[in-house]
């Protein structure tokens, strides 16, 4: 279960990534160039905001997986 828990962290990490990159290229960048107002104001709260957090914590979360943080202690 350990060595599942450790592969699930390359998992997170690489979820961070995606997650990370759909955030900046589909929802971000696109919106910012639209020119409507609603538009910039929900494309800077995803970019400086959500994103940020979003991809940070899965990373974290992974790298703690694959780090063996989260090993049951013997």
């Amino acid at each position: 279960m350990n060595s599942i828990k450790k592969y699930s962290g390359i998992i997170w990490i690489a979820l961070g990534l995606v997650v990370g990159y759909f955030n900046i290229v589909m929802m971000g960048i696109p919106k910012i160039q639209s020119g409507k107002q609603e538009d910039l104001v929900f494309a800077i709260i995803n970019l400086f905001i959500l994103t940020p957090i979003i991809t940070g914590g899965l990373i974290v979360f992974g790298y703690y997986a694959l780090k063996g943080e989260y090993s049951e202690k013997d």
